[in-house]
C-alpha cells in the first residue's frame, strides 16, 4: 500500500512502522492500510478512501462499523461507570449473560466471561478438566482456537507448530472435510460414516478414561469455512457421551449470526456441554468473550470455588456493548437477514463465479461465511500455493481487490467473504463485482503458466 498522503495518516503510519509489533508477521513485510473511520459496511482510509468490507475485520463485525445504538450505549455506560470489578454485580453484565444464555439450550444458564475468544478457550478447556478429572483433550486438525498457550496447541493450523512442545495433551484428529477428505469418501454420508469410526478408533487406542475435552469449531472459519456433513455433530455426542468427555463447541467466530443462526451449531442440532464465544457478541467494540456452561458443570463449582478468574472479566462497557448489539441484532432481525443473504445473493453468486473461474476449485459457506478455494487444477484440486504459505497470485488478487475498494478476509489459497450482516445488497453485488474481476487476472496468469 502506499504511504497516506495526509499529515496525520503519514504520522500514523511512521509511527505504526516504528513502535507496533503486529501479530502473524513478519515486521519488515508489514505495510498496513491508515484507517481513520468506518460506517456500515466501509471502513475509510486517512486519505478519505473507502473499501467495503468483507472481511468484518477478523470475522467480528457482525452488525457493521460504528452502529449508532451500540456506540450510544457505550458512550452513556462509560459517562455513569467505566468499570468494576467481576466480584461486584452490574445491570449490564448480568443482562448480557440472561440475553446470550436466552438463545442457548435450555440446559446452558451461567456464562463465565473473558476477555476473547482464546481465553475462553482456556477456561473452557480447564473447566472440562476439572469436571473430569482428566487432561487429554481431542481437537481437529485445519481449526483453530487462539494464541494463548492451551488454545494455541490444541488448534490444528500450522501456527501452533513453533509453539507447541508437546505437552499440551493435545490429540489432533482429522474432520470431515469432503473436498478434501482424508477418508477416501465420495459422498458426504460416507465422509461423515469414516470420520466418526475413524474418531472413535482413535480414542481407543489413545485410551478412552484420559479424555477430558472434544474442541471443534461448529463450522471452522479461519481453516477454511467447512460446514459438516448431516449427522456429525450428533455421532460425536454420542462418543462424548459414551467416553464420559465434555463436548465444546467453539463458536467464537461462527457465532452470533455469522451463519444464519445465533449460534452455528443449531445447523446441525449439536447439543453441547460447553459454548466458547467472542468475536460477534458485541461486534467486537469492546473487547469481550466467554464461556457458557451447562448445569450440570456449573452445579461442581456450587460449593467449591473455581480456580480461575480475569481481571476484567465482564468489563461493563463490554457487555453494555454486548446488550445493546443483540438488541439490535433482533430488532433489525440480522440473524434473519444473513441467512436470506446467504440463500439468495451470496451462495447463488459464489456458485456462478465457481462455473465461471478455472481458478475456483469449491465455493462452500452459508449466511454471511463463505470461503473460495483457489486451485491450481479443478480436477486434481491442487492448492494455488503449499499449505502454510500463500501464493503470490492470491496476494495479488487482495491487493487488486484493495486497490478497487474491497478489503477481503483470505488464509493460504482461500478468499473468505464474511461482510456484516446487515450489508445492503446492492453494496455486497459491488463487492462480488469487484471480486469477480480480481479473480479473471487470478485465471488468466494461470492460463500462461
Amino acid at each position: 500500500m502506499p504511504v497516506p498522503q495526509s499529515d496525520s495518516g503519514q504520522r500514523a503510519y511512521n509511527n505504526d512502522r516504528a513502535h507496533v509489533f503486529h501479530s502473524w508477521s513478519a515486521q519488515a513485510d508489514v505495510d498496513p492500510i491508515v484507517i481513520d473511520s468506518a460506517h456500515g459496511s466501509y471502513i475509510v482510509d486517512a486519505d478519505h478512501k473507502e473499501y467495503i468490507d468483507f472481511s468484518s475485520q477478523l470475522v467480528f463485525t457482525n452488525i457493521g462499523h460504528q452502529h449508532p445504538q451500540v456506540v450510544k450505549a457505550i458512550k452513556e455506560q462509560a459517562d455513569q461507570l467505566c468499570t468494576i470489578a467481576p466480584a461486584y454485580a452490574h445491570e449490564k453484565r448480568s443482562e448480557a449473560a440472561r440475553l446470550i444464555t436466552s438463545y442457548l439450550p435450555d440446559n446452558l444458564n451461567k456464562v463465565l466471561f473473558t476477555n476473547g475468544g482464546a481465553d475462553a478457550v482456556e477456561h473452557a478447556i480447564r473447566l472440562a478438566r476439572l469436571h473430569t478429572g482428566r487432561y487429554k483433550v481431542l481437537s481437529r486438525f485445519r481449526g483453530y482456537h487462539g494464541a494463548t498457550q492451551t488454545a494455541m496447541n490444541v488448534s490444528g493450523d500450522h501456527r501452533r507448530w513453533k509453539n507447541d512442545y508437546g505437552t499440551s495433551g493435545a490429540v489432533h484428529f482429522f474432520g470431515p472435510f469432503l473436498y478434501r477428505s482424508q477418508f477416501h469418501a465420495t459422498t458426504e454420508a460416507e465422509e461423515c460414516q469414516r470420520a466418526l469410526e475413524y474418531l472413535d478408533n482413535l480414542i481407543a487406542f489413545e485410551g478412552p478414561d484420559l479424555f477430558a475435552a472434544f474442541i471443534m469449531e461448529s463450522i471452522p472459519g479461519t481453516a477454511g469455512i467447512m460446514p459438516p456433513p448431516p449427522g456429525y455433530w450428533q455421532g460425536v455426542r454420542e462418543i462424548c457421551d459414551k467416553y464420559g468427555i465434555v463436548m465444546i463447541c467453539d463458536e467464537v467466530m461462527a457465532g452470533f449470526g455469522r451463519t444464519g443462526h445465533w449460534f452455528a451449531f443449531e445447523e446441525f442440532d449439536a447439543k453441547p456441554d460447553l459454548v466458547t464465544f467472542a468475536k460477534g457478541v458485541n461486534s467486537g467494540y469492546v473487547p469481550l468473550g466467554g464461556v457458557a456452561i451447562s448445569d450440570e458443570i456449573a452445579a461442581r463449582f456450587d460449593s467449591t470455588p473455581y480456580p480461575g478468574g480475569l481481571t476484567y472479566s465482564g468489563h461493563i462497557l463490554a457487555t453494555s456493548a454486548a446488550v445493546a448489539t443483540i438488541t439490535a441484532m433482533e430488532d433489525e432481525a440480522m440473524v434473519d437477514n444473513a441467512r436470506r443473504l446467504g440463500n439468495d445473493l451470496f451462495g447463488p453468486a459464489l456458485r456462478d463465479m465457481a462455473a465461471k473461474h478455472p481458478s475456483i476449485g469449491d465455493v462452500r459457506g452459508l449466511g454471511c461465511f463463505w470461503a473460495i478455494e483457489l486451485v491450481k487444477d479443478q480436477e486434481t484440486r491442487e492448492p494455488l500455493g503449499a499449505y502454510g504459505t500463500t501464493a503470490p497470485e492470491v496476494k495479488e488478487l487482495v491487493a487488486e481487490c484493495r486497490e478497487n475498494g474491497l478489503v477481503v478476509f483470505h488464509n493460504m489459497n482461500r478468499i473468505h467473504i464474511c461482510p456484516a450482516l446487515n450489508i445492503p445488497d446492492d453494496v455486497a453485488r459491488e463487492g462480488l463485482a469487484i471480486l469477480d474481476r480480481a479473480l479473471t487476472g487470478v485465471d488468466q496468469k494461470m492460463a500462461v503458466q
